[in-house]
């Protein structure tokens, strides 16, 4: 895909250095992302692995995106990928994201949506997930389960942004809206991008969901897969968007070789990377669901890429998980809990 100069550039999550470091995104695939996407139809929940069947390189979207033609649950689908988002810092130290908060200047609202009511719905892809003996399931399920509730005050900081509407995200209760363990064939041992994007549209389908702009769909590939060639394309986990759903790539952490720099058990829980990683990709698909047409700085980084360091627990009704911070306009930093601040982001 060719960068398009109108639009600021996507980020490309990397790995982070160590135990106490965060999970650190290079800009590796450096691209573009319309406001808008181009509904793309919903794959069939009827059983079947994806398959990458190929791409028209020279087949573009209404929106700039490329489109791709999937074997998905055994029907051939349509899908559009247009980069891909998310986390982190370069090196694994606070001094990346020092200096690209230096030469930030906050987020700016780009024209796009935000989510207004963000629903999470999680997809355990193949029937490797049949068996969970880390106990992956459970924990996620506490983690979005918490999120959104009344001991969370974490996720209010992205409550600061509105789009063209006036409205911002808001929360009234947990957002965990569905899970599904999708094991009607094995999760491909290296799904490409495509093949991903088919099983975010399948899980829309299955949850009735396709075209809902607040339903965020986060694909956790098994243990033993390599989505998108994790992990060593650069990345601990990223976003998109196809039709209008936003979705998260969510590799299995634990899987990270020794030296990685996703952050494992960085403040000393195995399951540490799952709640970093996939919080900071959360926030990210709340403010900016199609990137980058929400809120961004002028360098393209969004909520979760100014703050990848300085981890912290973070405690919710259903227990203590290792959070990032996120960036605040109204504070001019990284929070975990918003301050008092002062005044407001307005979208304009």
């Amino acid at each position: 895909m060719n960068p398009s100069p109108s639009r600021p550039r996507g980020r490309r999550v990397r790995a982070v250095l160590g135990v106490a470091v965060a999970a650190a995104l290079l800009p590796a695939s450096q691209l573009l992302a319309a406001p808008h996407a181009s509904a793309a139809p919903a794959a069939s929940a009827a059983p079947g692995a994806s398959q990458s069947h190929g791409a028209d390189t020279a087949a573009r979207s209404a929106d700039g995106g490329v489109v791709h033609f999937v074997r998905s649950h055994g029907h051939l689908v349509r899908v559009v990928t247009h980069g891909r988002y998310g986390i982190v810092a370069a090196d694994g130290t606070s001094a990346v994201p020092a200096r690209r908060r230096a030469n930030s200047g906050g987020l700016q609202y780009n024209g796009g949506v935000v989510q207004h009511s963000p629903r999470v719905y999680l997809v355990y892809w193949g029937s490797q997930w049949d068996n969970d003996s880390n106990g992956i399931q459970p924990y996620m399920t506490n983690l979005f389960n918490g999120i959104g509730t009344s001991s969370d005050s974490w996720s209010a900081t992205t409550t600061q942004y509105p789009d063209s509407s006036g409205t911002g995200p808001s929360f009234t209760g947990p957002v965990l809206a569905g899970s599904w363990v999708d094991d009607s064939a094995p999760a491909p041992a290296a799904a490409q991008q495509a093949d991903i994007a088919a099983e975010a549209d399948a899980a829309a389908s299955h949850f009735g969901v396709a075209g809902d702009p607040d339903a965020q769909i986060v694909v956790m590939s098994p243990h033993g897969t390599s989505p998108d060639g994790w992990p060593s394309s650069g990345f601990c986990a990223w976003h998109d968007y196809t039709g209008s759903v936003s979705y998260s790539n969510m590799p299995y952490q634990l899987d990270a070789p020794s030296g990685s720099r996703c952050p494992n058990a960085a403040l000393g829980g195995k399951l540490d990377a799952f709640s970093i990683v996939e919080g900071h990709e959360f926030a990210e698909s709340v403010t900016d669901p199609q990137p980058s047409s929400g809120w961004v700085d002028a360098n393209g980084e969004e909520i979760g890429d100014l703050c990848e360091s300085n981890f912290q627990d973070v405690t919710l009704s259903t227990g203590t998980f290792a959070m990032q911070p996120l960036w605040s306009n109204n504070d001019g930093g990284c929070v975990i809990t918003p301050g008092s601040g002062t005044g407001s982001a307005t979208a304009r």
